[in-house]
């Protein structure tokens, strides 16, 4: 039997037409002169109405530049051709294969039929005659359609009103009573003093702890203060005889936070040993150990709905609790350096984390992400909010003041060490707002309380609200 060889030429031409297919053609030599693959005239004529098409499609808009850059092309060319000063017979000699690419995209236009562009972008062009193309306009358009911006309320800028001393440590913790008579500071001096809100005066200091003081709460519907420290002690303090009746035994490390639900009788704490306890308030019981966390929890915070308890830690991570089941609910993980404070909103459902150089704003229940509060590059350790303004304080004593539903920072400052203190010591250690929202209270390294409240006499036009539209935050 004999075998038929295949034929060599054939097989070189069809290997070269698929290496053709999947590579560019040489530039200097067409291939397809060069190999003689296509010879048949209705082939060369199919593809170049496919080429005609393609290129009528994309380049359909762009025939024609706008006047400032068509002349601005023709005074190029025209400084080039001096440049170079080329014989014509030069400028005029084309290779044949240059020649064929001109005519077809030339006869573009007559040949290829009006249909519409599948290009997913269209410019439109400016009517024949006029200069005023812009693409920028096309472009804002687009963004305006995209993001809808919110211009901030007016505030007026907070001035410092009373410098409180008496504390031998940084002052690490601040709680409001209800009644809005009083507030308590724990501090490295391992001491809780209670001052009086209205004149800054002292009216009682308590002692029983033998570490700093990190955490404070004072019951909304009980006498009792709550107090913790990095001595691993969570303590309850009768304000009526002003003596510790109950001790909450069960933390491994120092217990660096506090809060109290707002309507059951329960005490949410954490600290070093990454667990968030939940203490029946008056069993002492330890209702729930929820762990998770891969680091220190820095803050806790609880509220009346789901999410009931929210906790920021040193891992990077925010974590959502379910207070019935004891476990998580949701994590977030949009931060990258670890979480030192929260803030959750009085009146909406929202709350705020500050991590390094990062303040993020989240609506609960799912902790789905709302925005950013940019411009605040420090190691965020406190946040304090009411109900239209956002309280941030940094490690390096700076200070910012932002409109809490657009994320503009109204007013920006450096806290000053108290004389006889080092420049280093200005640094934020905690803050809150009082009752009414009127006055901040923050707690500082150089060892003093500050009382910051609104300046009365600042208005809109004494202090104009600076503020430029840009593409970081949008409505939601």
């Amino acid at each position: 039997m004999e075998v038929v060889e295949p034929n060599l030429a054939s097989l070189a031409l069809q290997n070269a037409k698929r290496s053709k297919l999947l590579f560019a053609s040489i530039p200097a030599e067409s291939p397809r002169k060069k190999l003689r693959l296509t010879q048949d005239p209705v082939e060369e004529q199919r593809e170049k109405d496919a080429l005609s098409l393609r290129l009528h499609a994309e380049y359909r808009n762009l025939q024609v530049l706008p006047p400032a850059l068509a002349q601005k092309q023709a005074n190029a060319a025209g400084a080039r051709k001096r440049a170079k000063k080329q014989p014509a017979s030069d400028s005029t000699a084309a290779a044949p294969d240059d020649q064929k690419a001109q005519k077809l995209i030339e006869g573009i236009a007559e040949k290829a039929p009006a249909q519409e562009s599948t290009a997913l972008v269209q410019i439109r062009r400016p009517p024949p005659g006029s200069n005023a193309y812009t693409p920028s306009q096309a472009l804002s358009t687009v963004r305006a359609q995209a993001t809808q911006q919110i211009k901030p309320e007016w505030h007026p800028p907070w001035k410092l009103m009373r410098v409180i001393s008496g504390h031998l440590g940084w002052v690490r913790a601040l709680a409001v009573e209800p009644n809005n008579q009083w507030f308590a500071s724990g501090a490295g001096d391992r001491t809780i003093k209670i001052w009086d809100l209205a004149t800054g005066n002292l009216r009682l200091t308590l002692t029983g702890h033998i570490s700093t003081v990190r955490g404070l709460a004072v019951s909304p519907r009980h006498p009792y203060l709550f107090s913790c420290g990095e001595d691993k002690m969570v303590k309850c303090w009768d304000l009526e005889t002003n003596r510790v009746i109950r001790h909450y035994h069960g933390h491994l490390s120092g217990v660096y936070t506090l809060a109290l639900h707002p309507t059951l009788d329960v005490l949410v704490t954490g600290g070093r040993d990454g667990a968030v306890r939940v203490w029946d308030m008056r069993t002492r019981s330890n209702v729930h150990v929820m762990s998770g966390h891969r680091g220190t929890i820095a803050d806790v915070k609880c509220q009346e709905a789901d999410p009931q308890v929210i906790s920021g830690s040193l891992d990077s991570t925010v974590r959502l609790w379910d207070l019935a089941a004891g476990k998580t609910m949701g994590v977030l993980t949009h931060h990258k350096k670890g979480v030192r404070a929260l803030a959750v909103h009085p009146t909406e459902f929202t709350f705020a984390t500050g991590s390094t150089n990062s303040i993020k704003q989240w609506k609960c229940p799912e902790g789905a992400f709302m925005g950013n509060f940019e411009g605040h590059n420090a190691i965020i350790n406190s946040l304090a909010v009411n109900e239209d303004v956002l309280f941030s304080g940094g490690d390096n004593g700076s200070m910012s003041f932002w409109d809490w539903k657009s994320g503009h920072r109204f007013q920006s400052l450096d806290s000053i060490a108290q004389p006889g203190s080092l420049d280093a010591e200005a640094g934020i250690m905690s803050s809150t707002f009082d009752r009414t929202g009127l006055r901040l209270i923050v707690g500082e390294t150089d060892k003093t309380i500050k009382i910051w409240k609104q300046d009365e006499k600042a208005t809109p036009e004494t202090h104009p609200l600076d503020w430029k539209p840009t593409l970081g935050r949008g409505k939601f």
